[in-house]
């Protein structure tokens, strides 16, 4: 299954955490924060402005970015876990 976001929005898988830390604890699931780095793995159509032009994108694919914590929809695609963002919502590109 491939998912195309629509308008402004940008689909990010977020980097997975380390589940070993330096002093060798494995910190559960349920504990774990949620990430808030993540790639670009596909971009919507764009935003329109009031004349009806295209907004070109900040972002591209294959960019990491930095996301907020609670942010964006949640989804799963082929044991993957996703989001989707909107492009304002994204805080920053690392790198």
């Amino acid at each position: 299954m491939k998912i195309k976001p629509l308008g402004d929005r940008v689909l990010v898988q977020p980097e997975a955490d380390s589940e070993l830390k330096k002093g060798g604890i494995i910190i559960p699931d349920t504990a774990k924060e949620k990430p808030q780095q993540g790639k670009v793995m596909a971009l919507g159509t764009g935003k329109l402005d009031d004349d009806g032009k295209k907004i070109p994108f900040n972002v591209k694919k294959g960019d990491t970015v930095l996301m907020p914590k609670y942010g964006g929809t949640e989804i799963k695609i082929d044991d993957k876990e996703y989001q989707i963002v909107r492009e304002d919502d994204i805080l920053g590109i690392v790198g």
